[in-house]
């Protein structure tokens, strides 16, 4: 299958041959789970500390046939570990150590020694990433993903190497007009404050995730959609499920150039 070869002005200058990997069937199951298996390598580990709630000199004996003071039976309350003998008069023979009372420990708390991570085939691993990027030339699962893509014929898109020397995001926007992504600045533009607790820990807004380009040299493009919310820029020797399939949903809007088309092919 042959796409066409823009430049910088989104006129077609040429055609290209399609790599094979494009003809890879697109398993959405493989995806996901390729791209919990990233994220759950970021995630760190948490828990409480092991003596938490256990730092007191409270305890319990019930031996019957001591003195009065002593014997913690018989006494209308609950058997639990209390505080009793040298203590200040307003704590003595409150509960402690147990779970279910006032500064007691936790019952089951998270332990730091939890593993999160989750393990992947090598095999499985890189068929999930050549399935996220026969994915990106589906138009159906481009439009699913919510891209504004209807004026474009053809995906994947392919650009000249000219346009990873561009420097300026005003460059950038300028390409992403000629070639009828106008909907999709205004898209990537939006954003919304998130439900819940996130919006007090450091992530208060959610915003749409925009197109990736696609490089085999940085000559100032990956600087220059810095500014664009919701763009990336990869080399294409890295590119994984997580970034072609953010969230686990494949058929992102991706730009390749053409030295990239090319080495994806070898």
């Amino acid at each position: 299958m042959k796409v066409d070869i823009f430049d910088l002005e989104g006129k077609p200058i040429g055609k290209i041959d399609l790599p094979e990997v494009f003809k890879e069937p697109v398993r959405e199951d493989l995806i996901l789970r390729a791209v919990l298996a990233t994220q759950s390598k970021k995630r760190q580990a948490y828990g409480v500390n092991v003596l938490a709630g256990k730092r007191t000199s409270a305890h319990y004996h019930g031996r019957r046939r001591l003195r009065p003071d002593v014997v913690m039976m018989n006494r209308e309350m609950a058997r639990m570990p209390r505080l009793h003998g040298r203590t200040t008069p307003h704590l003595l023979f409150q509960a402690r150590f147990a779970p279910q009372v006032r500064k007691g420990r936790v019952a089951h708390p998270p332990k730091v020694e939890k593993i999160w991570v989750q393990k992947i085939n090598q095999k499985e691993r890189r068929k999930a990433t050549r399935s996220a990027i026969a994915a990106t030339a589906k138009k159906e699962l481009v439009l699913r993903r919510g891209h504004k893509v209807k004026n474009i014929k053809e995906l994947p898109i392919i650009v000249e190497d000219k346009i990873q020397g561009l420097k300026k995001t005003k460059e950038v926007v300028k390409f992403f007009k000629k070639i009828g992504l106008e909907k999709e600045l205004e898209r990537i533009k939006k954003k919304k404050i998130r439900a819940g607790k996130g919006k007090r820990r450091g992530f208060k807004y959610r915003k749409k995730k925009g197109p990736l380009f696609i490089i085999t040299k940085d000559g100032g493009i990956a600087k220059a959609i810095k500014n664009m919310s919701g763009a990336n820029c990869c080399r294409v020797e890295n590119l994984s499920a997580e970034i072609l399939s953010p969230g686990g949903a494949p058929g992102r809007l991706v730009i390749f150039t053409k030295s990239a088309l090319e080495k994806l092919g070898e």
